[in-house]
C-alpha cells in the first residue's frame, strides 16, 4: 500500500507465457498488494506460467474478445477487490514494471489522477525498436487530437497507465469498443469527466515477443482514433451528443 491506499496490477494477456515471468519479477510488492491477469483466451501457455508465478487473481475468456474486452476485465475485478490504484501493465516486457513505483506515488499523494509512462518523451521510442512507420503515425496523431480534443500529451497511444479508483468508477467503460481503440475512447472520457492527466518518460522494448498490430488493423486503429477525436470535439461543443460520453 501507499498512504493507505491498496495498489493493483493488471496485466491484459493474450499469448504472453515468454515474458510474462520477466514482467512479473520486475513488479514492486514493496508497495503492489495484488496482481490481476486476464487471459484473452491465449493459444500457448499463459495461464500456466501465471499460475506457477501465484498469480492468484486470474480470469479468463472462454473466447477471445479482443484488447478492450480485456481491459474492461482487468478493471472490474480490480475494484471488485477494493483498489485505491490501478495500474495497467503489458505482460509482453514493452514497459518496465520499474516504473510503478513513481506513476503509483503520483496518484497516491494526490498529485494527478491518472498518470502514463509516454514512449514520446525523450527518444525512448525509436531508442527501444518502435517501427519509424509507427512512430510517424503516432506523432500525426497525437498532434491532430491535441487540437481536436484541446489537450496537450506527448502521445495518446501508451498502453502504459495508472487510475485512481475514482476516475475509473466514473467511467462507462461498458459502452467502449472491445478492440484497440478502447485506449482513446477511454482518455476523451477522463477528460470529459475534467481529470488531469500527468506523463513521465517511459523507455520501451520492442522485440519479437512484444505484443502488436499488423499495418492493416494500425489503419483500421488510425481511422478509428480520427472518429473518437472528432466525436469528443462534437460533444464538448454541444454540437452532438455520443452514448460513451454519457
Amino acid at each position: 500500500m501507499i498512504n493507505s491506499k491498496k495498489v493493483i496490477i493488471v496485466l491484459p494477456a493474450y499469448n504472453a507465457s515468454e515474458t510474462l515471468q520477466k514482467t512479473y519479477n520486475e513488479i514492486p510488492f514493496d508497495i503492489v498488494d495484488e496482481v490481476v491477469l486476464v487471459d484473452d483466451h491465449s493459444t500457448d501457455e499463459t495461464l500456466h506460467v501465471a499460475k506457477e508465478l501465484g498469480i492468484r487473481h486470474l480470469v479468463k475468456h472462454d473466447q477471445n474478445k479482443g484488447y478492450g474486452a480485456n481491459q474492461k476485465s482487468c478493471y472490474k475485478k480490480a475494484l471488485s477487490l477494493n483498489a485505491d490504484i490501478i495500474v495497467m501493465l503489458h505482460p509482453d516486457y514493452q514497459y518496465t514494471p520499474k516504473l510503478i513505483h513513481s506513476m503509483a506515488y503520483l496518484i497516491a499523494n494526490d498529485v494527478y489522477p491518472v498518470v502514463m509512462g509516454s514512449r514520446i518523451l525523450g527518444k525512448g521510442a525509436l531508442r527501444g525498436g518502435m517501427p519509424m512507420y509507427k512512430y510517424i503515425a503516432n506523432r500525426f496523431l497525437t498532434l491532430f487530437q491535441n487540437i481536436v480534443i484541446n489537450q496537450k500529451l506527448s502521445e495518446y497511444h501508451t498502453g502504459f497507465r495508472a487510475f485512481s479508483k475514482e476516475v475509473l468508477n466514473s467511467l462507462e467503460l461498458e459502452h467502449n469498443s472491445d478492440d484497440f481503440i478502447f485506449d482513446n475512447q477511454m482518455l476523451c472520457q477522463i477528460f470529459n469527466k475534467g481529470f488531469e492527466i500527468a506523463e513521465i518518460t517511459c523507455p520501451t522494448t520492442y522485440s519479437s515477443e512484444s505484443s502488436s498490430i499488423n499495418f492493416q488493423r494500425s489503419v483500421t486503429y488510425g481511422l478509428g482514433v480520427l472518429k473518437v477525436s472528432i466525436q469528443y470535439f462534437l460533444h464538448k461543443n454541444k454540437i452532438k451528443s455520443f452514448q460513451i460520453f454519457k
